[in-house]
């Protein structure tokens, strides 16, 4: 079973931010047990990290551990396509 590195960029403490968290913890309680570790970046406190990590929009996830390194926008409230971008699900399920 993989471990799983996660980075979630979010702008501030915004409606949209929050949310995303949320989310994005709900899905990992759910579906990796203790198998990751998020990092929360905020890139109105840390920007050089966004730049460096090309962050263009919030919220982005990055998976950077297991391969391959994916990236997910949005507030993480479409689960199906979290997964997927995870690696959790396999490519050809239905993502609606």
């Amino acid at each position: 079973m993989s471990q799983y590195l996660l980075k979630l960029y979010i702008m501030g403490n915004s409606t949209k931010s929050q949310r995303a968290i949320a989310n994005l913890f709900r899905i990992c309680r759910e579906e990796l047990s203790d198998r990751y570790t998020v990092e929360i970046i905020d890139v109105l406190e840390q920007p050089q990290v966004a730049e460096q990590d090309r962050i263009l929009v919030t919220p982005t996830l990055v998976k950077q551990l297991p391969p391959p390194l994916q990236r997910i926008i949005g507030d993480m409230s479409n689960t199906q396509k979290v997964l997927l971008g995870l690696d959790i699900i396999a490519k050809d399920a239905n993502v609606n």
